[in-house]
């Protein structure tokens, strides 16, 4: 893996803020516009994906970075989780949903494959 000396430059980083821009856009759809519980708890949930990526990587030690992707993670989740319930009672399109499921699962699967490579590196430099 590259050493990333900024976490601008993490392409997971990137991803979680095309996702947070895009929700931003969501968000001010005719359906949503006036739900501002809806609207506040989608971009807490989509800004505290890449909010947390920077927080942990700032901290320069992998054992906290691992913990803030582990809750950047979790927010992903939590994230798909209002997703289903806004397509479920109408405020959101299917088409909308999917979209964003798919990119969310891709973005959690990036984020668990970097909490194990640094997992991974951790445990290496206890056995050295």
């Amino acid at each position: 893996m590259a050493k990333y000396e900024r976490f601008e430059d993490l392409p997971v980083w990137q991803h979680a803020i095309r996702i947070g821009v895009g929700i931003y856009q969501l968000v001010e759809s005719e359906k949503l516009a006036k739900d501002y519980r809806a609207k506040d708890q989608l971009i807490g949930s989509a800004i505290s994906i890449s909010n947390n990526i920077a927080e942990g990587f700032e901290y320069n030690r992998n054992r906290q970075f691992i913990r803030y992707l582990e809750i950047s993670k979790g927010s992903a989740g939590e994230l798909r989780s209002q997703l289903f319930l806004l397509l479920s009672v109408g405020k959101i399109d299917k088409g909308a949903y999917q979209a964003y499921y798919l990119d969310l699962v891709e973005l959690s699967s990036e984020l668990k494959g970097l909490i194990k490579y640094l997992n991974e590196f951790e445990d290496k430099k206890k056995k050295s």
